[in-house]
């Protein structure tokens, strides 16, 4: 299932997106009550697996009647929110991409390296991206496979850690290299004003099945800047949720980041490197979790 948040007059409602078509979930329960249906994002990523065909039976029963046409939209008539709307925790890994790492020079790391990004990062897919010009010129685009916790998780082995993962999306972990770089501590590149772009759907688990086996691309302004696969990750996404779990719990609807591929900018020769700029479109593709655009805008000083 892919869920959507709907953006509504500075609120969120909740929908699932199929063939093109978005369902209004938090709409049709206003019409149609049932106490285990989510209206909210933050509900549904707890949902067990029965608790989510109990959505998919309802779905399907709100389209039959005789009011559900007035539910359901064009995609392309929807005002996406960030399909994640308050995660607890955003937390990154970095080099996590062999030939990534390779490109930068860095070394291979011998364990995953762990950032964190706030919530003033998260945006939604179709938004504007504020780039930070007037602290920043070296702005970068990272696609990135985003993991959401489902299930609580502590000292889970990696065998059991895909089961506490509610679902997947993409993600563009946009940094500002010049403030990234800046101290040996990234935070400060990674965390500017809509910097985390997510969508613009989550899909559950069930749909996407391995994660990873699955192509990731970067486009920026139609050109394809980043071609890979998660396949490529040094540490893959069960290690991951695993690693982290052994250090801090992990809640539902917290974030992880698992790292971007080959083909930044920063992994150019300093004189090949153009930074992201004002206008600039840049669309995050991951196989079976659609595109996830935003145009780059300069912040208003």
């Amino acid at each position: 299932m892919k869920f959507v948040t709907i953006g509504n007059a500075g609120s969120y409602q909740l929908g699932i997106a199929e063939e093109g078509r978005v369902l209004n979930l938090t709409a049709a329960l206003a019409v149609y009550p049932n106490d285990a249906i989510p209206a909210d994002i933050m509900d549904a990523v707890e949902l067990s697996e029965d608790q989510l065909q109990a959505v998919r039976d309802y779905a399907e029963s709100v389209k039959a009647s005789p009011e559900g046409g007035s539910f359901v939209q064009d995609e392309a008539d929807v005002e996406f929110g960030p399909c994640i709307t308050r995660p607890s925790k955003i937390i990154c890994v970095g080099l996590n991409y062999r030939k990534h790492a390779e490109e930068t020079n860095a070394a291979i790391p011998a364990y995953p390296i762990l950032f964190n990004k706030f919530d003033n990062t998260i945006t939604a897919h179709g938004k504007d991206v504020p780039l930070p010009i007037k602290v920043s010129s070296e702005v970068d685009y990272e696609a990135e496979l985003g993991i959401v916790i489902g299930k609580q998780a502590k000292y889970v082995s990696k065998e059991d850690a895909l089961s506490h993962v509610f679902g997947y999306c993409n993600v563009n972990d946009l940094s500002a290299r010049d403030l990234q770089m800046r101290t040996q501590q990234w935070l400060l590149g990674k965390s500017c004003d809509g910097f985390s772009p997510v969508g613009p759907y989550l899909v559950t688990a069930d749909e996407v099945g391995n994660p990873n086996a699955l192509a990731i691309r970067c486009v920026v302004n139609g050109e394809v800047r980043q071609s890979s696969n998660t396949s490529d990750m040094i540490f893959h996404c069960d290690e991951v949720v695993s690693y982290i779990s052994q250090h801090m719990t992990l809640y539902p609807g917290d974030i992880i980041l698992t790292g971007t591929p080959e083909g930044v900018v920063l992994g150019l020769p300093p004189e090949q490197r153009v930074y992201l700029k004002n206008g600039d479109v840049v669309t995050i593709e991951i196989e079976k979790l659609g595109k996830l655009t935003n145009r780059m805008v300069n912040e208003k000083v």
